[in-house]
């Protein structure tokens, strides 16, 4: 086989020398003078054999299209005789030189080729019939002396381009040799994902930069994990973010299918749930007992969760309920019906560290998510207070308003800023902050009270109540204004029932879900003041709801949790408990919901029984669901919930199960 393809190319080279040889020759013939005489004038007669016989010995040689070797009588012909010898000189050459000579100037369609025979052969028939002169000799002369340059020009060009692709081919990028490596990494950092994996393919020191540990880095904490992580946590920042990515898909998959472990968290028999907060991994509920338990649902025996009652509150008979109880990553705070608040530390527990007492009953009680500030409300009092840096708690303000407080919200992303706390008073809006003299007046409509607030880091949105002939103007409505500005923004919806529930802090941005008495759920986007999305849900009205990039979790005063998807509008599944849904609260891969009764001190079996012991359907009840990974493995999942589906009546607490007729599985039996 190596000697037959020796052969063959030893057989190449000799037929392409052959070919040109043979194109030299042809040259030499083409750019041979005419005959002429001494004077270097001919006659018509000797000319004209004298060419044909030329031109005879050339067709048997050449090819046999040559328009501008067989007459020079006339001066279009002579013009013309360079392109037919580069014609003639084309056909003569190699098929890969032709190829590329077309492709250099252009001639690349099959059809370039039959139209110049069509045109040499008119040509040809042209020059037969017209005479020839001295100066198209003389200027036919010029034209062969010049013809050899030109060909020799053409070859160097496709020579030189040929060599310019093949530079191309092995040429460095520019930034590799002239720029630092620090600003190569500042140009790459405004590329995603995919653009960095295509950069890691076109060499190597663009590969070195595309993975550069710094570059993944920051995108993993743009897209929102490892937010409290630094550079050297990780080996391979590549990595991580494909598997947080993976990681959140499976949990979103989860979300969907209902897929995932369940639990009742529950602190003393027979007391009845009075309140419940809940943020990041922290669970916070208060009972008519006086007492509060907080849960740390990542390390559940946690020693913090033990949370003891100030002094005052623990000797006094009865003891007081807990009438309003907030948590956040580091505090945890609550109220009692006597006026006195207490906070904790969640690291520690134990002892409060903070507490006084106010001479009413609190109304309102907010604890900022992302700072230690607690802004409480009694009556028309409203007090502020923060802890300094070295852990103290101060009074920063106390003011008092004209009506008495029915809500109030602390404006998240303030950090070391001054705090800024949106209050609610009959038909009024107010905007607290330490540094001014008196509450800013945001909102204030006679006669039309607020009904529900809210605040995110630069609006606060309220909805407020038409009565009287204000309902001719398209009902209630949402209005949101701008923090900095103090003015309108927008102003939507127009319900016959009353807004009873805002979420604008964890809503998605521009947008914000609503619940309403009319029993439906409401996502409004603000920049085009319209509705997205209008979903049906409860019985008795919606009492609770939350908002993210997809989903919406809602709960009713008839006791329904329900799983929305925001896109398609449709309802996912739903978990029912007796009591109305007083706190719904989710984060990426967990969902707390508290079931709070109304009636917080029910009777016991009997009439004339005064046993303060309630009994369980009275209680209320606290749910923790998990969607994570890990909690699908068999170690996580209670005993109770591990169905093998054999059971022929009763609930089996799978909260997986798919089957059309168990829309309440997961809840409990005697609810």
């Amino acid at each position: 086989m190596r000697n037959m393809a020796d052969d063959e190319l030893d057989a190449f080279r000799n037929r392409w020398k052959q070919e040109l040889t043979s194109q030299k020759d042809e040259q030499r013939l083409i750019c041979a003078p005419p005959f002429c005489d001494a004077s270097g004038q001919s006659s018509q007669g000797d000319l004209k054999n004298s060419y044909f016989e030329d031109s005879k010995n050339l067709i048997k040689a050449c090819s046999p299209s040559k328009p501008e070797e067989e007459d020079c009588t006339k001066v279009k012909g002579c013009v013309g005789k360079g392109e037919g010898e580069d014609a003639a000189g084309s056909e003569d050459q190699p098929e890969y030189v032709s190829i590329a000579r077309s492709l250099l100037d252009g001639r690349t369609s099959p059809l370039l080729g039959r139209i110049q025979e069509e045109r040499n052969k008119r040509k040809r028939q042209y020059h037969n019939m017209t005479d020839v002169c001295r100066s198209s000799l003389q200027q036919q002369q010029q034209q062969q002396q010049l013809q050899p340059q030109r060909k020799v020009k053409k070859d160097e060009e496709l020579v030189d381009q040929l060599i310019q692709d093949l530079n191309e081919l092995n040429d460095i990028p520019f930034f590799d040799i002239e720029l630092p490596y620090e600003l190569a990494l500042k140009i790459f950092q405004y590329l995603n994902c995919t653009e960095l994996g295509r950069c890691a393919q076109v060499s190597r020191a663009w590969r070195v930069l595309a993975e550069d540990s710094v570059l993944w880095f920051n995108m993993c904490r743009r897209e929102g994990y490892h937010q409290e992580a630094s550079v050297s946590d990780s080996p391979c920042w590549k990595s991580t973010l494909r598997d947080c990515r993976n990681s959140a898909k499976t949990v979103c998959c989860n979300w969907k299918n209902r897929v995932g472990s369940i639990s009742q968290l529950q602190f003393e028999l027979g007391k009845v749930l009075c309140d419940v907060s809940a943020c990041d991994n922290f669970v916070l509920a208060g009972y008519t007992s006086g007492d509060v338990r907080l849960w740390d649902t990542l390390h559940w025996d946690s020693t913090a969760s033990y949370l003891k009652t100030n002094s005052l509150s623990a000797h006094s008979e009865p003891r007081p309920h807990v009438s309003h109880v907030q948590v956040n990553s580091t505090v945890a705070a609550a109220a009692y019906e006597d006026g006195c608040v207490d906070l904790w530390s969640t690291e520690t527990g134990g002892e409060p560290i903070h507490h006084y007492q106010t001479p009413g009953r609190i109304q309102a009680l907010a604890l900022s998510p992302d700072s230690p500030v607690l802004c409480s409300a009694a009556g028309c009092d409203v007090r502020l207070e923060r802890a300094d840096d070295r852990g103290y708690w101060r009074t920063l303000c106390q003011t008092r308003l004209p009506k008495t407080v029915e809500s109030l919200v602390l404006v998240p992303g303030r950090g070391q800023q001054t705090p800024l706390a949106a209050l609610a008073a009959g038909d009024a809006v107010y905007l607290l902050d330490p540094r001014e003299e008196e509450p800013r007046t945001v909102h204030s409509v006679y006669g039309h009270p607020v009904t529900c607030l809210d605040t995110s880091d630069c609006h606060v949105a309220l909805g407020v109540k038409r009565s009287g002939w204000a309902m001719h103007d398209g009902g209630n409505k949402i209005h949101v204004y701008s923090l900095e500005t103090g003015k309108s923004v927008v102003c939507v919806g127009n319900s016959l029932g009353d807004f009873s529930c805002i979420n604008l802090r964890d809503s998605p941005p521009h947008l914000l879900a609503c619940g309403n008495k009319d029993r439906r759920v409401r996502v409004f986007d603000l920049r085009a003041g319209s509705s997205v999305a209008s979903l049906y849900a409860h019985h008795l009205g919606v009492t609770s709801v939350q908002a993210d990039d997809w989903k919406i979790v809602s709960g009713g005063g008839e006791g329904l949790v329900c799983v929305w998807e925001m896109r398609m509008g449709a309802k996912l599944w739903e978990m029912h408990n007796r009591h109305p849904v007083r706190h719904v609260r989710f984060n990426t891969s967990t969902l707390v919901t508290a079931n709070v009764p109304d009636d917080k001190s029910p009777r016991g079996a009997c009439i004339t029984d005064d046993d303060l012991t309630a009994h369980r359907r009275h209680r209320g009840v606290i749910c923790h669901y998990d969607f994570s990974e890990d909690a699908l493995s068999q170690d996580h999942v209670l005993p109770i919930c591990r169905s093998d589906y054999t059971e022929s009546h009763g609930y089996n607490y799978n909260i997986g199960l798919t089957v059309p007729y168990d829309r309440l599985s997961g809840s409990h039996p005697s609810h």
